[in-house]
């Protein structure tokens, strides 16, 4: 019987691997004819690599449909929805304006959506963004690498998620938020979620899915609880209370709608996700065309209905000054205080899931712009390897993890959340708005390059004026003449913002042209393949004679 079991184990484990090895020739083969198709043109390669070496290193294509679409569901629902609808709603002043700027959100989002589908179907390789701005900002070389680097490794951290999950933690077991048990356990996190994608990746996709699909629960019971409060059938006296003249009260400040639009478009930031490790991504083209909408379109109709739960339980005075919490006040009025204590542990599930996945994908994005030769303390051949595992970029995971302690430690979390959500979402406007442009670009310029997916034009036309408005409005005078994060300017996250993205100008400028002047030598670059099978471009100084 034992030896039946065994020579069963054994055929059976024989057909697997041959269902493996015919399965990555097939992936294989889908690569080449990706490549055939998209690098065609050489005016269309985007960086030093080509499609294969880009591609090439690490854990190769293991996420399917399912994985990307909540790849993109656990990056939207992450902090946002459970956090920052008392900040909008204090920008706007109305229950009727707030709802109008999540439906406007979830307008803008699908548009952009749509802008970074017929990109990412056009150059299918992981780095989003920066593959995109590289294909159409061709010179000065390696500039526009450097200013989207500036942004996403200063601007790409998590820091917001580690300290929402440690608040709702302490909320949870009754203690108070202290200046460090607070920071304590929001660098415990991000130190945890460091290695467990570095050394584990595996487990780390497996923990990364279950957390999304626990999110779709739990916000699907807020929304659930929200029609049970409407119907009258709770403790809660008037439900329909903010909803009548839901726009008393409105801003009349565009300044107030802008920073207000920034973070309810940070609530739905997430669904460009998948475009940051599409070579992780079997069948690119047809997943990403099928994960993104779904995934964005699960979480619109999550976060609009839950918006309308959230008003039908609290007072607008309550969910102006519940802080990051607001959530635990639905679930305190409707349930009472064990159950506040109750969600706040999901809550801080859900923050612990939105960091999983934010990290995932970040990682991704250094490991590219480390393997483009970008100068790095150390040399970027470390930076842009998967050590020590051979299938992760643990050193990428470094590079979020940095700034991200630094962010935890430094500010004061009551002024840093709001002031962090408004500069994060700054740069990326302007990188938006380069995107945007840049496509109306290509499509003058090569109009006959494939393309799998098409956007129509008056959607992007949509969120360009959005993008432009977005750039200028931060800039006006706000009602209140302070803003939503005194004593601070109402200015300076956007002055901050663009400081860094010229950051990178600098770095690019000293690298590219200062430093070889002064010490009198060129940069000649050349490919190496690591021993993890990755492929990097490494600049050598050729001294001018």
């Amino acid at each position: 019987m034992s030896t039946t079991t065994w020579w069963s184990r054994l055929s059976k484990q024989e057909k697997e691997d041959q269902h493996d090895r015919a399965f990555k020739l097939q992936l294989d083969e889908k690569d080449q004819g990706l490549q055939e198709q998209t690098n065609a043109d050489t005016d269309l390669s985007p960086g030093e690599l080509t499609f294969e070496e880009d591609t090439a290193g690490g854990m190769g294509r293991h996420l399917g449909v399912t994985s990307c679409t909540l790849l993109i569901v656990g990056r939207i629902i992450g902090t946002g929805i459970f956090s920052t609808p008392s900040f909008i709603l204090s920008s706007v002043g109305s229950v009727g304006a707030s709802l109008m700027l999540w439906v406007l959100g979830f307008l803008l989002s699908f548009c952009g959506l749509f802008i970074w589908l017929e990109f990412g179907t056009m150059f299918p390789r992981s780095g989003g963004e920066k593959v995109y701005l590289e294909a159409v900002y061709r010179k000065p070389k390696y500039l526009a690498t450097l200013v989207f680097a500036a942004n996403a490794i200063l601007l790409g951290f998590t820091a917001s998620g580690c300290i929402v999950f440690a608040s709702n933690i302490l909320v949870a077991a009754g203690q108070p938020a202290g200046r460090w048990n607070e920071r304590g356990i929001a660098l415990g996190v991000i130190f945890f979620v460091t290695l467990l994608h570095g050394l584990a990746p595996k487990t780390g996709v497996l923990i990364m899915n279950l957390l999304s699909t626990f999110k779709i629960v739990i916000l699907a019971f807020v929304v659930v609880t929200g029609w049970v409060v409407l119907s009258g059938k709770t403790h809660v006296t008037d439900p329909y209370y903010n909803f009548r003249n839901a726009f008393v009260g409105s801003s009349t400040s565009s300044n107030d709608y802008a920073t207000a639009t920034f973070k309810v478009l940070y609530a739905y930031g997430g669904w460009s996700n998948v475009n940051y490790v599409m070579n992780n991504v079997r069948n690119p083209v047809r997943t990403l065309k099928i994960a993104a909408p779904l995934g964005l379109g699960i979480c619109a109709a999550l976060y609009l209905l839950a918006n309308v739960a959230y008003f039908s339980a609290a007072t607008k005075q309550e969910i102006t000054e519940s802080g990051v919490t607001v959530g635990a006040l639905f679930f305190r009025n409707v349930f009472g205080s064990v159950a506040e204590r109750a969600l706040s542990v999901f809550i801080a599930l859900s923050a612990l899931g939105g960091v999983i996945t934010t990290t995932f994908s970040a990682s991704r994005v250094n490991q590219e712009l480390a393997k483009e030769g970008l100068p790095l303390p150390f040399g970027n051949k470390f930076w842009a390897s998967n050590w020590p595992t051979g299938k992760s970029p643990l050193p990428g995971l470094i590079i979020q993890l940095i700034p991200c302690v630094i962010v935890i430690i430094a500010p004061p979390p009551n002024i840093a959340y709001p002031f962090i959500l408004d500069v994060q979402g700054y740069p990326q406007q302007i990188i938006n708005f380069f995107i945007v442009v840049g496509l109306f670009y290509l499509r003058w310029k090569k109009p006959d390059a494939v393309r799998p997916f098409k956007v129509w034009w008056p959607l992007a036309v949509f969120f360009l004026a959005a993008a432009s408005f977005l750039l200028v409005a931060p800039f006006l005078k706000p009602a209140n003449g302070v803003g939503d994060t005194p004593p601070l300017p109402y200015y300076l996250y956007c002055l901050v913002g663009i400081g860094l993205l010229f950051a990178g100008v600098l770095y690019w400028a000293a690298w590219r042209i200062i430093l070889p002047k002064v010490f009198g030598y060129e940069l000649v670059p050349r490919k190496e393949r690591l021993s993890d099978g990755t492929v990097v471009t490494v600049f050598s100084n050729k001294k001018i004679q």
